[in-house]
This record gives structure tokens, C-alpha cells and sequence, in this order.
């Protein structure tokens, strides 16, 4: 038997959730010990497939390093980090420089630094320029270190993104964008909501494939 954690609330249904190796079941209140046994029986071989996964993920973020001369995406392209002489971190269109000498894990940190000062320059123009086109505004666009949100918007209107997005390709960049700035209207995920992003891009779903397969080689990587 799978050895799981088992968490009850007033929800209806079963379901079963795998992460960082470790299996828990949500149940409602009144659901028997002998029915959620018997579920999680009948899961048995997803739940070993997703652990293997999980534990697959889990290793290979623990080996995650970064050197000079390796590459880091930015808008879906891979760039060169690179060593320059003096004490700043940037982007110049060709390579990630920092100064010489950094650690793995500085160079981690600088990158992440570089990473944060451009979300916070391409995804506040991208704002502006949807929002006009959409009819919105937000009252501001802040860059936040979510690891598996994207982007959120609060009920003050406020847009957060986070800044591992910057990493995804321009137009996918541009459906979260989208998808949050329609959250100005509908804040909610209905059939109103998805109408309006599909109303300024038909393709969104694509898009949303695109940035699952980034989500997952990001599980991978520890930023941290």
C-alpha cells in the first residue's frame, strides 16, 4: 500500500496530488477510510509513475549549476553567460555578462538579477501596450520570484509576474500578459473570461502548450 498524507475538508470528490516525492489525498469529511484506500489501489500505477517523475525532477535540481560560457534562455532564445571586466550584470543582445571570478552560485545570483531587471523593462511595455489595445489598466506591474505562477492579478488591479516568464518565448510571454491584464474585467476563469484573451489571441491555446513544456524543463532547474 502507498503511504500517503491524508487531508479532509468539504470538498466532494477524491483526488490525489504527488509532489517533491511525497503523496497526498484530499477527501471530503464524511468519505471512508476503506474508500480512500481502495482509490488510491486503484491509482497505484500513476501514483508510482509520478513519483519516479518526482523524484527524477528532484535530482536533477539538486546537480543544477551554472558556469561562465553556459547558456540561459531569455524570449525563448539561449545566450552565452559570459565573464567582463568591472562590477556590473547585464544584458547586451548577444550574452549575459557579469564580472570574472564568480562562484557557480553568484553567477546563479547575477543571472537571476539580470533576469528580474528585464522582466521588469519588457513585461511593463508589453503591459502598456496590451492594456491600450484591450480597453484596461493596471495600477501597477510588479516582478515577483513565484516558482509555478506566472502571473496574478489582485483585486486592486495590481499585475505580478514572475520573473522566470521572461525566459519563455515572446508571444507566450504575450498570452500571460493577456491572460492577466483580461482578469482587469473578469476575475475569475468563465467562459466570459476565456473569450475575451481568445478575442485578442485566437491561438492562446497553443501558446498556453508552449509554456507547460517550460514550466516542466523549469522543474528541473533550481534557481533558488
Amino acid at each position: 500500500m502507498i503511504t500517503y498524507t491524508l487531508n479532509r475538508s468539504k470538498r466532494k470528490t477524491l483526488a490525489i496530488y504527488v509532489r517533491n516525492g511525497e503523496v497526498e489525498v484530499r477527501a471530503s469529511l464524511k468519505a471512508s477510510k476503506f474508500d480512500i484506500d481502495k482509490f488510491v489501489v486503484a491509482k497505484e500505477q500513476w501514483i508510482t509513475d509520478k513519483l519516479a517523475e518526482s523524484n527524477e525532477r528532484k535530482e536533477q535540481r539538486a546537480t543544477f549549476i551554472l558556469n561562465y560560457n553556459d547558456l540561459a534562455l531569455y524570449c525563448g532564445k539561449a545566450y552565452p553567460i559570459a565573464a567582463k571586466t568591472g562590477g556590473r550584470v547585464g544584458f547586451d543582445d548577444e550574452r549575459f555578462y557579469m564580472p570574472p571570478d564568480l562562484t557557480s552560485e553568484q553567477i546563479k545570483y547575477a543571472c537571476v538579477q539580470i533576469y528580474r531587471m528585464l522582466a521588469k523593462r519588457d513585461l511593463t511595455n508589453k503591459v502598456l501596450a496590451f492594456a491600450k489595445q484591450m480597453g484596461v489598466m493596471p495600477i501597477a506591474v510588479k516582478i515577483n520570484g513565484a516558482k509555478t505562477r506566472w502571473g496574478s492579478c489582485s483585486g486592486k488591479k495590481s499585475l505580478n509576474f514572475s520573473w522566470r516568464l521572461i525566459m519563455a518565448e515572446n508571444d507566450v510571454v504575450d498570452y500571460v500578459v493577456i491572460h492577466e491584464l483580461a482578469h482587469i474585467i473578469e476575475m475569475n476563469h468563465s467562459e466570459r473570461f476565456w473569450a475575451i484573451v481568445e478575442g485578442v489571441l485566437p491561438d492562446y491555446k497553443e501558446r498556453q502548450k508552449r509554456l507547460k513544456v517550460l514550466q516542466k524543463k523549469l522543474s528541473m532547474e533550481d534557481w533558488e
